[in-house]
């Protein structure tokens, strides 16, 4: 298969001139220690519609014929394609209808709308999402625009790889969230003709993962259940295209757990103040769990930042969780007036916040004059949850198990 040509990518980037923001490159000194140089993140979560979905839909709209124009064009999302589509439809005059899952998030329903796509709520699963919608591409004459597996959508999506070079040229490692490979493909076919010795690093969610598989069998393989947070890359099966690109040109797919997702994310919120989805924040989450394995300097792609608020407040709970950053204690207590005081002003000594607090005296490993005091605490993290226990014992106090 013929992949794109640098050529091909330089002239998208000159066709998206003016449409598309060049994102700001910011430098991650609170990751520097784990990979022993220097660490930057492109904020294409900065993009317009909050992705870089938009430069390849704009690209492969742009790329139609007049005719196909006049027929409109469908498209099937969760969230960030149908944005990217809604908006460059916008852009070229043409009508764009979307597809979306039935328990699309609620900002994401209404960003896509809010661009003047005609959205449709179909299916349980994306992939029920995607039957319908190239259906009603062959039932209206719609052109159906793949959110990945397209080479004009790869060429959209390499201008990125275009714009890390000019801002960071002495740059080792790329990292890259992958779930279709649309954006790894294009971005290592924009990097790797121009710096060979470059490394382009995919990154997955482990629990959704269909790259190794696929490479390791040479050809896509379909994945059937895909349980992440990181809904933005979860793509059961590559394509043929951006197969063919990720196989030829991305030098390695690393994976990531969920802990490590949610930790990403909270780390993006609070240290940089950078909001980010789960699937944006994969490559952060590779830093993160894969300490000294890129060389340094690296860039991070922060490929998407349209997260649902409900869902972030989730994510930031289980990433502080995953940090150890919440300790839940059971203690015995002497039951006696100003006990409970007592632990809570010790509590507060040792700098930890006071969640929860429940009081109880009838549990069954008390003795007569006891009760029992379970906490639920918010620390600095595992150093400090471990102090706080300690200090907690020798003030005389039972921990039960």
């Amino acid at each position: 298969m013929r992949l794109v040509s640098l050529d091909r990518i330089n002239e998208a980037r000159d066709l998206l001139a003016g449409v598309v923001r060049e994102t700001p490159m910011e430098h991650a000194r609170d990751l520097r220690d784990l990979h022993g140089g220097p660490v930057h993140l492109k904020c294409e979560n900065l993009q317009r519609t909050g992705s870089f979905k938009v430069r390849g839909a704009y690209t492969r709209i742009h790329g139609l014929t007049d005719e196909e124009r006049a027929r409109g064009v469908v498209a099937a999302s969760a969230g960030n394609h149908a944005q990217g589509v809604a908006l460059a439809a916008s852009l070229l005059g043409t009508s764009a209808t979307v597809f979306m899952p039935e328990r699309v998030a609620l900002p994401k329903l209404a960003a896509t709308r809010g661009y003047g796509a005609d959205v449709h709520l179909q299916g349980s699963v994306l992939e029920e999402t995607l039957a319908a919608a190239v259906e009603f591409g062959g039932r209206t004459g719609a052109v159906f625009i793949h959110p990945f597996d397209h080479p004009d959508i790869i060429a959209g999506q390499a201008t990125v790889g275009l714009e890390i070079l000019e801002q960071v040229p002495d740059v080792a490692t790329i990292l890259v969230a992958t779930g279709g490979g649309g954006l790894a493909g294009g971005i290592a076919a924009a990097v790797k003709p121009q710096r060979p010795g470059v490394r382009v690093v995919g990154v997955q969610a482990a629990a959704a993962a269909a790259y190794p598989p696929s490479l390791a069998a040479g050809a896509p393989v379909r994945l059937h259940d895909l349980p992440t947070m990181a809904d933005g890359i979860a793509v059961g099966e590559p394509g043929p295209v951006s197969f063919a690109h990720v196989a030829e040109l991305v030098d390695d797919v690393v994976t990531v757990t969920e802990e490590s997702l949610s930790r990403a994310v909270l780390l993006c919120l609070e240290r940089r103040k950078l909001v980010v989805e789960p699937a944006g924040a994969a490559t952060v989450a590779a830093l993160l769990e894969h300490p000294g394995a890129f060389e340094p300097p690296v860039v991070a792609v922060l490929s998407g930042g349209n997260v649902d608020p409900l869902l972030l407040l989730q994510i930031i709970q289980h990433g502080m969780t995953a940090g150890g950053r919440y300790l839940e204690l059971r203690l015995k207590v002497p039951d006696r007036p100003g006990a409970l005081a007592a632990v809570l002003l010790r509590v507060g000594e040792l700098g930890a916040n006071v969640l929860d607090v429940q009081h109880s005296r009838i549990a069954g490993a008390l003795a007569l004059g006891e009760v029992e005091v379970a906490l639920n605490l918010e620390t600095r993290g595992p150093g400090h949850r471990a102090e706080v226990a300690a200090e907690l014992q020798r003030a005389g106090y039972v921990i039960m198990a």
